[in-house]
């Protein structure tokens, strides 16, 4: 009777949860490319930092992407690359594309270690030596895994200026390959999703807020006034924070989808997936220990509590004989279980990652329920909290 029960709960948890990813979907708002953009904004100088730390895989995909996204002139765009003192080619690989190019737009510094009287962690030290050498009036902060697409900034300048925003900030389209990606990334994204209310985030009167670290378009000023990445250097999860003293300031912040402007593959392995997701997860949730174990238990519920009931149940019954009671039991179960696959297309439409391997939910909610349980180990321990390797205890 208690499986049965258990499994009523999983399947209104999961009918619930789909409802608030539709919702989710529909409310959200979506920024289109628009091939006339660079005739509907005023022209303005733009910046686009890149911090990299240990990129070598992605450091000259990223940059040429950025070239070749716009035919902007020097006078008006400009790339900054800034090498975290990394310990592969990273700075080689990004001097020498420069030289190859002799693009005037591209620029390349070889970063200065972090100060040692100060703590600074992640990619803040980095971006502040870029921004005081960085003429734009916008700032455009991208990670070395995002991929720009034809047309992405000056649409998305055109909505910055068109909507008098201090701060636009967006998901691009999440790219899966292996298969800790399709396992994780997903569910994670639909757990983000679906906590997420978009008109809370982009309302000025709201303290709800959210940034996505991959894509983040300043106005120059208003970087400046909330006292920019050095005001965040000692924060793991700087995005948010960043968007935090936004709104704090009484400045504009709008977040949104931009599948369209760009790709995003965080993650390209299991270790650095596992390794990522636990170094922010519980600071994102705010060190709060309670929604943080919620979250876990209920991602563990909905997404592999069916499959292991299913699966549980079928061996019990091959083996001793079927009950009415288990025949109930996993009816519900696989009940459960045919309602991952619109979950995953729900998810599909505010990631743009596909349903594919949708069938694996039950193996890939036991791995994110690790994760969300790992972050709270490594961030209240310090054991295991590093990124690449280099610790974020700060420095």
């Amino acid at each position: 009777m208690f499986g049965i029960v258990a499994l009523l709960l999983a399947l209104s948890g999961i009918l619930l949860y789909l409802g608030k990813l539709r919702s989710a979907a529909i409310s959200a708002p979506q920024l289109l490319v628009n091939t006339s953009s660079d005739r509907l904004c005023p022209p303005a100088k733009v910046s686009v930092i890149i911090p990299a730390y240990n990129e070598a895989d992605n450091i000259a995909a990223c940059i040429m992407a950025v070239l070749e996204s716009s035919d902007w002139s020097a006078d008006w765009l400009k790339v900054w690359v800034v090498d975290d003192q990394s310990t592969d080619d990273t700075l080689a690989i990004a001097q020498n594309l420069q030289a190859t190019l002799a693009d005037p737009r591209l620029q390349v510094i070889a970063g200065k270690p972090r100060p040692a009287d100060e703590t600074w962690v992640g990619k803040n030290w980095a971006c502040v030596q870029a921004v005081e050498q960085a003429s734009g009036e916008f700032l455009l902060f991208l990670d070395a895994d995002v991929r720009l697409k034809p047309g992405a900034i000056s649409t998305a300048l055109e909505l910055v200026q068109r909507s008098q925003l201090d701060l636009f900030t967006c998901w691009l389209t999440l790219i899966c390959g292996c298969w800790a990606e399709w396992l994780a990334q997903p569910l994670i994204a639909g757990i983000l999703a679906a906590g997420l209310d978009f008109a809370q985030i982009n309302d000025p009167q709201s303290e709800t807020v959210f940034a996505v670290g991959p894509f983040m378009l300043f106005r120059r000023t208003a970087y400046e006034q909330i006292g920019g990445h050095r005001a965040v250097g000692d924060q793991v999860v700087e995005d948010v924070e960043l968007a935090r003293l936004i709104k704090q300031k009484g400045l504009t912040l709008h977040c949104g989808l931009g599948h369209e402007l760009g790709t995003l593959r965080m993650y390209p392995t299991g270790a650095a997936l596992w390794e990522g997701w636990t170094k922010n997860w519980y600071l994102g949730s705010q060190r709060n220990l309670g929604v943080t174990l919620q979250t876990a238990l209920l991602v563990f519920w909905i997404c592999t509590l069916p499959w292991l009931a299913a699966i549980g149940l079928l061996l019990k019954g091959s083996l001793a004989g079927f009950t009415p009671l288990d025949g109930i039991a996993i009816a519900l179960a696989f009940a459960s279980i045919l309602l991952h696959y619109p979950i995953r297309c729900a998810i599909a439409q505010l990631s743009a990652i596909p349903p594919r391997y949708w069938w694996l939910t039950g193996l890939g909610g036991a791995f994110v329920t690790a994760i969300i349980l790992g972050s709270i180990i490594k961030t209240k321990t310090g054991w295991g909290w590093t990124w690449r390797g280099r610790s974020l205890k700060g420095s």
